[in-house]
């Protein structure tokens, strides 16, 4: 449980300001670092499958967004029902992707695969990714909402299974997709899980 000086310091609109730079700088990063999926998609697939292509940075686009709805409050019911969908989508896809990039990394690694110093990058900043948002899961507004991006996000892994626009993996990993298909899946339901545990505002909802 948090205590009163760390909720303040969570809240601190400087802090919300710092924070909310770094997940708007590392979610371009991000967007950057698919940018050869993308590319790979948009020449080899329907068009319409390239959104669902770059899975982490839109989870840390939701926390940004959600980030801002905090130093921003909406006052009309339609911004503050859109609140609580992307609220509900950043706390249930960056506990996922927060998740699965380091536990693909590490299998790789047991694999055989060569970590290198950009994994090592990868797996701190997607534990970073499911930390912040488990720590300011308390703050949103979003119960109402999980059901919604639970639907998403398992429409999200399908298509990225059925398609074959799933993130890539090491090579090491390529024999083991149906494997890594179900830990997908079952790591989405976790999340949504985890994602019902906190008390707080969203207690009421």
């Amino acid at each position: 449980m948090l205590g009163k000086w760390s909720e303040k310091i969570l809240i601190n609109r400087w802090f919300l300001w710092f924070l909310f730079t770094v997940n708007f700088l590392g979610t371009i990063y991000g967007y950057i670092w698919y940018g050869n999926q993308l590319e790979y998609t948009a020449a080899n697939y329907p068009l319409w499958l390239l959104p669902l292509v770059p899975d982490s940075p839109t989870a840390s686009l939701f926390f940004t967004i959600a980030l801002l709805f905090l130093l921003y409050p909406p006052k009309s019911i339609a911004v503050t029902t859109l609140r609580g969908l992307i609220e509900a989508l950043a706390v249930i896809t960056s506990i996922k992707y927060g998740i699965w990039a380091v536990s693909m990394i590490v299998a790789g690694g047991f694999q055989g695969d060569v970590i290198s110093w950009k994994d090592w990058m990868l797996m701190v900043s997607h534990t970073g990714m499911a930390i912040e948002v488990l720590l300011y899961a308390r703050f949103f507004f979003y119960r109402k909402m999980l059901p919604l991006a639970l639907l998403w996000t398992l429409f999200n892994d399908t298509v990225d299974y059925s398609y074959g626009v799933y993130p890539w993996l090491p090579r090491v990993l390529e024999d083991d997709v149906i494997k890594v298909q179900t830990f997908t899946f079952i790591l989405t339901l976790f999340s949504a899980i985890v994602a019902w545990l906190p008390k707080g505002r969203n207690q009421a909802l």
